[in-house]
């Protein structure tokens, strides 16, 4: 039977004609070397070109990459290899390698040693530690060398293929060849060793159009493969696949296998002529090199071909080469993520090529299945117990001899015990079957679930699976898709009755036999179930289970790994890669019973089953009950005190809360207790406390503000200014009028101007002395900004009332000392105060001295103000604006002289003629208006109550509008 191996293109990039190409072991690059003298280094998984080198004018035949020290290799056709560092970009070395084309370069596996091999007929040996020096060339082609390949059986060894119709084999110690190939009728253009097993095997190609498979022992040609139409210009044999690969200037590429040498499959992607190919060991990944760009495909699957049993025994492929590895014999102190070393045992040989491996439910049964066919072995001795034709295979998961095979597209048999029970064609085109508790056959949009019985259609579910899988009970089933996967839970109950009742089911199957759980957004590479815990892996790398709704992640892997199983007794997760290496991750099962028993609220189980769990898993069980909304029981089962405290904060249990800090304190907890404590308790004294430990200076500058704890905000500012907190400090400073205090750490932080106006402001009789400090700051930065600032005693004219405010300072230093700090409660009593003129205080000989005396400033009465009208009361307008003790040095109202209320109300009753125009108006229609309008600016309706509440002009005018329409013009005119 053929080989079914799916070919899938992964990418496909534009570009100038492509030469050579070759795959990077570690990243996901390919390299592309262009005759247009180009070398693109492209990644296969974005299609994007990563990195662009203009390596020469002329072409670039051949490139290697050399990643053990981050290079890459080129000879060109200016007669040079080249070498590049792929990180940097830059050019390594060069130099002249032949005196014509350098046709190919290979790079030793092991060894810091590259083959060049050209049209000049010879081939060289370059040592790139010893600054490539050739240290051998290789002489006995009499046409140009086309191609040269390390064999990878034994590297010391090599072989070449050249137009002088020969391929020859050399040693590296000898300059001559130990024989030749002989048998293509024109020049051979490539040659590749066979990598699987023992078979002493190498392929070339031709310009006759025509693949060779010869044996290097023998020295025999053992087979010709013809078809290609043109030169065949490149071959390999695929180092994971028992296929061989073979371009040709056609513009196709043919699979053959490597065993039957029959021709598997043909494909081409329209680009022209295949000039490269090139594979990567342990990749199924292949690249090509055509004329116009570079295409990677995949043939089968990434995924290895293995299984593993209840037992530990794990049974895997190497093309056809069953070996077994018993992961119970690794090392019980291995570190999670380290690979097992496990014995290896050869089962023998299959016939068919296994695409899949599977045991059934107790382990004792083996299937392989692949080019069609499906072969039974026992698991221990690899006995033949059944065999036939089938493209799909599958074991059912409550019967150990039960199973299906999708024989074509149309037709399901299911067996029993070696022998058919029952076939049946489903009504549409089946894509792929799966086992488990129910059988499951997909369609092109859908997957149906059959009994195992008599194949009666269970439910129809319209989603596209890659897998499914099963839990052991059969209660639980996954389905995972492309991007994500389905929890569904099988209602085994319900369905047994519709089927024992003889229900007639339609189309979509029985409607409750499954419930949705949940779907998650992530791809499955590879699953099982522990109970109800589905234990992955993902596309992104990494180790999961998902349970109860969470996911937990177990691990970050380094690479892609797939799921083998669980074992119990050793509290084991293990994976293999794709180069067949097992390692593990440790799960206690204690550990999955009991968020299995969370899930299913048994929590007397899970309290039990606590006790058996090591503390160090406490932690990882307490983020689990958290996820579950159980708090409570998370805060009781944690050890961690960070955790703890997050649980008892977000419970609101400030005992707890504070015994945890106390315990583990930090600034941080400190300062969320004392939220706490405020918000929850109003516990001022423990908000205070846990401030103070917090060092919250914000905090206790609100609360020391509103209680008018004076001792507070005096050690606040001591310990804000210690801590460089200087906005704190000074607010405080400022709250209990140490002006000089604020005005000298204003100076200690570099503010001198701040310093100067608030000096100027508050301390005049100062201001000679800061004026320079400034002058002396200033200067370091503009000496003629600092010439110009201006001293008061010479420039008197400049600082209006100077003298007055030194006499002021005077008049009030004694009332500062006497006041106190007010509580909060007292704003409203204290505000009346802000707004004063001391200036115009000390003028009218309001302000009492130190010695108990009134002064009045030596400067000549103001003028006297103008009586107001008679009718209506004169209106009291408020400031507009009120200076606080909060404000910033910033704010210009503190720097600016405020007029006192009765200057600015005798000012606008003598600029505002609307009372006296309302009195001499005798319009009798308008009077009863007026008079109402009088009373609301007088405030007579209100009495006392409505003192120092007269309306703003804008209340006035908005009063005015409201009156009646026809009135309007009178009322604009008497405004006017």
């Amino acid at each position: 039977m053929p080989l079914r191996l799916d070919v899938q293109k992964v990418m496909s990039v534009a570009s100038e004609r492509v030469k050579c190409c070759d795959i990077h072991p570690t990243e996901p690059w390919v390299l592309s070397a262009l005759y247009s003298g180009h070398v693109f280094i492209w990644n296969f998984e974005t299609q994007a070109l990563v990195k662009s080198f203009e390596v020469c004018d002329l072409p670039v035949r051949c490139a290697k990459f050399i990643p053990k020290k981050q290079w890459f290799v080129c000879g060109t056709d200016d007669m040079k290899i080249q070498v590049y560092n792929y990180n940097t970009m830059e050019k390594v070395h060069a130099f002249e390698a032949h005196s014509d084309y350098i046709r190919c370069l290979a790079v030793h596996p092991s060894l810091p040693v590259v083959l060049s091999s050209s049209d000049d007929m010879f081939i060289k040996l370059w040592d790139w530690e010893k600054g490539w020096e050739c240290y051998r060339v290789y002489e006995g082609h009499s046409h140009y060398v086309m191609q040269v390949e390390f064999n990878p059986k034994d590297t010391n060894t090599f072989a070449s293929a050249s137009l002088d119709h020969t391929i020859k084999i050399w040693g590296l110690t000898s300059s001559s060849p130990h024989f030749s190939l002989e048998g293509h009728e024109r020049g051979v253009n490539c040659v590749s060793y066979f990598q699987g097993g023992d078979k002493p095997y190498l392929v070339s190609g031709a310009d006759d159009c025509t693949v060779k498979i010869w044996d290097y022992q023998t020295k025999t040609c053992i087979k010709t493969l013809s078809g290609h139409q043109a030169n065949v210009s490149a071959v390999c044999f695929h180092p994971e696949l028992p296929i061989i690969l073979s371009g040709s200037e056609d513009g196709t590429v043919r699979l053959w296998h490597s065993l039957t040498f029959t021709l598997e499959n043909t494909f081409n992607y329209a680009m022209e002529r295949v000039w490269a190919l090139s594979y990567l060991k342990g990749s199924n990944k292949v690249a090509i090199g055509f004329d116009e760009g570079t295409v990677m495909v995949q043939i089968g699957q990434e995924e290895p071909v293995v299984s593993m049993d209840n037992g530990g025994k794990v049974v895997f492929a190497r093309i056809h080469e069953i070996v077994q590895k018993n992961v119970r014999q690794a090392d019980s102190k291995i570190a999670d993520g380290e690979r097992l070393e496990l014995p290896q045992k050869d089962l023998g040989s299959c016939d068919l090529y296994p695409q899949s491996l599977q045991h059934n439910k107790n382990g004792r049964l083996v299937c392989a299945c692949g080019d069609g066919e499906y072969v039974i072995y026992t698991s221990l001795s690899l006995k033949n117990k059944s065999y036939g034709q089938a493209i799909e295979f599958c074991w059912s998961g409550h019967d150990s001899g039960t199973y299906a095979i999708r024989e074509t597209t149309s037709k399901l048999k299911v067996f029993k015990n070696f022998k058919k029970h029952r076939d049946f064609r489903p009504r549409f085109s089946v894509e792929g079957i799966y086992g488990g508790t129910l059988l499951g056959a997909r369609g092109s949009k859908h997957i149906d679930f059959y009994d195992w019985e008599e194949c009666r259609l269970i439910r129809r579910v319209r989603v596209i699976p890659q897998k499914i899988y099963w839990s052991e009970t059969g209660d639980m089933c996954v389905i995972a898709c492309k991007s994500s996967f389905y929890v569904l839970r099988y209602n085994r109950e319900l369905v047994a009755k519709y089927l024992d009742e003889g229900v007639e089911i339609g189309d979509n199957g029985i409607e409750k036999s499954f419930d949705f759980e949940q779907s998650v957004q992530e791809s499955v590479l590879t699953g099982h179930f522990v109970g109800d815990c589905f234990i992955y892996t993902n596309d992104a790398h990494r180790l999961c289970y998902f349970i109860g709704g969470q996911i937990i992640t177990l691990s970050h892997l380094d690479r892609p790994m797939f799921l083998l199983g669980y074992l119990t007794k050793e509290n084991r997760v293990y994976l293999m890669d794709k180069q067949y290496n097992v390692v593990s991750f440790k799960l206690l099962m204690s550990v999955l019973i009991y968020q299995i028993a969370i899930v299913r609220k048994d929590f007397e189980q899970a309290e039990d089953c606590l006790q058996k769990i090591p503390t160090s898993e406490h932690n990882k069980l307490a983020r689990f009950l958290e996820g579950q909304e159980l708090k409570e029981l998370a805060l009781k089962v944690s050890r961690d005190p960070d955790h703890k405290f997050d649980l008892a904060l977000q419970l609101k249990k400030l005992q707890v809360v504070k015994d945890i800090v106390t315990e583990h304190p930090s600034e941080a907890k400190w300062k969320q207790l004392g939220d706490l404590a405020l918000s929850e308790s109003f516990d001022l004294k423990l908000t205070e406390e846990c401030f103070s430990k917090a060092k919250d200076f914000g905090g206790l500058l609100l609360l020391y503000t509103s209680l008018g704890n004076q001792k507070g905000i005096e050690q606040l500012a001591e310990e804000a200014a210690k801590s460089g907190q200087s906005n704190v400090a000074f607010i405080c400073l400022y709250l209990l009028n140490r002006v000089e205090d604020c005005i000298k750490l204003l100076c200690e932080n570099d503010r001198i101007p701040e310093a100067a106006f608030m000096t100027r402001t508050f301390r005049p009789k100062g201001t000679k002395d800061i004026l320079v400090k400034w002058k002396e700051h200033l200067a370091e930065v503009s000496a003629k900004a600092a010439e110009a600032l201006a001293d008061p005693e010479l420039y008197p004219d400049v600082f209006p009332d100077y003298e007055a405010g030194c006499q002021a300072q005077s008049a009030l230093d004694a009332e500062n000392k006497k006041a106190g700090l007010l509580p909060a409660r007292a704003y409203l009593e204290a505000k009346t105060k802000f707004d004063v003129d001391v200036i115009a205080e000390l003028k009218g000989g309001n302000l009492q001295s130190s010695n108990g005396d009134y002064t009045a400033a030596n400067t000549p009465a103001p003028e006297p103000a103008p009586e107001p009208a008679p009718e209506p009361a004169p209106a009291e307008i408020e400031s507009k604006e009120e200076a606080t003790p909060e404000a910033t040095l910033e704010d210009e109202s503190l720097l600016s002289p405020v007029k006192a209320p009765e200057e600015k109300a005798k000012e606008v009753s003598k600029n505002d003629p609307i009372d006296t125009d309302l009195a001499d108006d005798g319009e009798d229609n308008l009077d009863d208006d007026l008079a109402d309008l009088d009373a609301d600016i007088t405030g007579a309706d209100g009495g006392a109550d409505n003192e120092g509440s007269t309306p703003s002009l804008d209340e006035l005018n908005a009063t005015l509008a409201d009156l009646d329409k026809e009135d309007d013009d009178d009322i604009d005119a008497l405004l006017a």
